[in-house]
């Protein structure tokens, strides 16, 4: 048995089921916190520096909650951050990162018909994207400080829409959406950290001093946490694309990365202004549809195919295997039909999560998840549709730990 695959698996597992975890924790409370801002109201009995209040019921009980624009009069006794659920939910990804796309550069970041580049280099693009991202971010939005939110809005909507189109000119189609998710994604992350939790130390610490905070440290933590607010929706749905080879698997893959984002701004501005009570946007509904609807049709597109896929130092130790031309006709025998460029089955339009297991390069490229599909587990074929045998099974496992030996 092949310990160290299944153990790499269950690491893999275990990274993004915490990341789901805390991105829910996260993602929850700035919901939350940007609703409530954007539902307080002004009342005659506010306390001197209050700018607003709102009340509230759940599990039970009534809240009531008051909001301080700057800060209170005096710092309360306890106080609670909200920073960690952020912090954790971009560790934790930037860790299933690692596992799933560095440690399987081979398989899941590069595609040798896209950019033919080495391991090295693709995984110094993609942790280098990042940091840029955060600085050229950062740079734009002091640039624009106190200016036009909407030309700010804009000019980052130009800057995704760039990044979303040179992701898949270097990496495969589903490493490409993975990174624009992550490159929006540490942008807010770093918001929190760099400049939201910065700034409210800085008030709390004026307090303490019995100094008068300055508000533009609030202000400008607000509009941050208002730009992390239209980009969560689209993150959201990039990071679940991975699952989906009709969004990342096309020519035009780009393309739809880029009008998901107007989608998620359409989405969020709808119950932002449904939260400030100004009113009942249902048009941003008919964007959204239409929008999407744009995005079905251009993942109909036929794919343009170029090039060969040249087997790694590792995919040619399995297809060196006395036992690979047996395995090679089973896997093209029960799974191609499914795994193709144009599948057999009918009313799929792509192979799932876009992996084509049609040629002896590609079942070799990706033995490791051959074995542990239908090897080691009996998640494929679904429902065993193609009648695997338990014999062929057990072959495709020999084959894959005596060639990993």
């Amino acid at each position: 048995m092949d310990d160290f695959a299944i153990i790499w698996d269950w690491l893999s597992f275990a990274a993004r089921w915490l990341h789901v975890i805390t991105a829910i924790a996260w993602i929850g409370s700035s919901f939350y916190f940007i609703a409530l801002d954007l539902g307080l109201r002004r009342a005659p009995d506010l306390p001197e520096g209050a700018h607003g209040e709102e009340w509230q019921v759940h599990g039970g009980g009534f809240y009531h909650i008051r909001k301080y624009l700057v800060a209170p009069a005096e710092l309360p006794e306890h106080l609670t951050w909200f920073k960690w659920e952020s912090y954790w939910t971009w560790m934790s990804g930037f860790v299933l990162l690692a596992i799933v796309y560095y440690a399987g550069a081979d398989l899941y970041l590069i595609d040798r018909t896209v950019l033919d580049i080495s391991v090295p280099v693709a995984i110094t693009i993609s942790a280098g994207s990042l940091v840029l991202g955060w600085l050229l971010y950062d740079t734009i939005c002091r640039l624009f400080l106190g200016r036009s939110d909407t030309v700010l809005m804009l000019v980052l909507f130009v800057i995704l829409v760039v990044m979303a189109w040179g992701y898949t000119q270097v990496f495969s189609g589903r490493a490409a959406f993975l990174h624009l998710g992550a490159f929006t994604a540490t942008i807010m992350s770093a918001n929190v950290f760099m400049v939201i939790i910065p700034n409210q130390k800085v008030v709390v610490a004026d307090l303490v001093a019995g100094r008068k905070p300055d508000p533009k440290y609030g202000m400008i933590a607000k509009t941050r946490s208002m730009h992390n607010n239209y980009l969560t929706l689209p993150v959201i749905f990039l990071m679940l694309s991975n699952h989906y080879p009709l969004a990342f698997g096309t020519q035009f893959n780009w393309v739809i990365a880029s009008l998901v984002f107007l989608i998620g701004v359409a989405i969020r501005h709808y119950f932002n202004t449904i939260h400030a009570r100004k009113g009942n946007p249902h048009w941003t509904w008919a964007v959204a549809t239409i929008l999407f609807i744009i995005i079905m049709w251009l993942s109909t597109v036929p794919e343009v195919l170029t090039g060969e896929q040249r087997l790694s130092a590792r995919g040619e130790i399995y297809a060196r295997s006395v036992h690979f031309p047996s395995v090679r006709d089973t896997v093209t025998g029960r799974c191609a039909m499914c795994h193709a460029a144009e599948p057999g089955w009918e009313g799929m339009r792509r192979a799932p999560k876009g992996l084509a297991l049609e040629t002896e390069a590609q079942i070799a490229e990706h033995a490791r998840e051959i074995y542990l599909q239908a090897g080691r587990s009996r998640a494929m074929p679904p429902g065993n549709v193609s009648n695997i045998t338990e014999e062929e099974r057990a072959l495709i496992v020999t084959w894959f730990e005596e060639a990993a030996q």
